[in-house]
C-alpha cells in the first residue's frame, strides 16, 4: 500500500496542469503585449511589470481589459500569414518550369538532324521509335 492515495495523485495532476496552463497564458499575454503596435513603450513596460509583479491578477486583468483585441490581433496575424503563404504558392506555381518538349517537337528535331546528316537512317529510326513509344 502506497502512502500517496489515488485521489491525491489526481489533485496533484490537476494543480500541475493548471500551473502549466497559467504559464501558457503568461507567455501568451507577454507576447501579445509586445506584438501590439498600438501600445506605447511605457504601456508595454507597465503591463509587463504588472504581469510579472502580480502574475495572477495581472493576467486576469489583462485578459479582461484587452482580451478581445488579443483575439483580433491573433486573427489578423493568421490572415496575413495565410495571404503571404498563398501569394508565395501562386508565385512558385507561376514560375514552375514548363514541361519538356512534346512528341511532335522531338520528332521535328530528329527529322532536322536526319536531314542535316547528323543522324544516320538507323539512328533516326531508333530515336523515332523511342520517342513514339515513350509515354
Amino acid at each position: 500500500m502506497s502512502g500517496y492515495p489515488l485521489l491525491d495523485v489526481f489533485v496533484t495532476m490537476l494543480w500541475f496542469f493548471l500551473w502549466v496552463m497559467w504559464f501558457a497564458l503568461l507567455f501568451r499575454v507577454i507576447v501579445d503585449v509586445f506584438r501590439d503596435d498600438s501600445l506605447s513603450g511605457w504601456a508595454k513596460a507597465g503591463w509587463t511589470v504588472f504581469v510579472c509583479l502580480l502574475p495572477f491578477l495581472g493576467i486576469f486583468v489583462y485578459l479582461i481589459a484587452r482580451g478581445r483585441g488579443m483575439g483580433e490581433r491573433t486573427l489578423r496575424e493568421a490572415q496575413q500569414r495565410d495571404a503571404a503563404f498563398r501569394s508565395y504558392v501562386q508565385g512558385a506555381a507561376a514560375e514552375a518550369p514548363a514541361t519538356g518538349p512534346s512528341r511532335a517537337d522531338e520528332l521535328a528535331r530528329l527529322a532536322g538532324l536526319h536531314e542535316h546528316g547528323d543522324l544516320t537512317d538507323a539512328e533516326y529510326e531508333t530515336a523515332k521509335a523511342k520517342v513514339l513509344t515513350a509515354a
